[in-house]
């Protein structure tokens, strides 16, 4: 039997999660430059980014950190929107970071 890796025709996106702004970063499948937005968290900008997601017509899968409170409400548009979301713990993801990064700095935008 062979194996077939699914995540090849999946368009990948992370979120940093913070209080007033979320940084997006999308890797697009074949492509080894990933697309950056950063988003206000709002229902507007909410709406924008489910367009942009959307517009690639392939299966989107998308992880983030719960920050606080602040991911509910952009976790429940995406949601409502279909998308298949991935809740990441904050301990893997420093843990991933120290191992990529062998710093302790940390931004946001290296963060998604």
């Amino acid at each position: 039997m062979t194996a077939t890796d699914t995540t090849a025709s999946t368009l990948l996106v992370a979120i940093d999660i913070s209080k007033h702004r979320h940084e997006v970063l999308i890797g697009i499948p074949g492509k080894k430059r990933r697309r950056r937005i950063t988003i206000l968290n709002t229902l507007e900008d909410f709406q924008r980014l489910s367009e942009v997601l959307a517009s690639y017509n392939l299966p989107v899968r998308i992880g983030f950190e719960a920050t606080g409170n602040y991911h509910r409400p952009l976790a429940h548009h995406l949601g409502q929107a279909g998308f298949d979301l991935k809740l990441i713990s904050s301990v893997s993801l420093a843990r991933t970071r120290e191992a990529l990064h062998n710093s302790w700095d940390k931004n946001d935008p290296k963060d998604a």
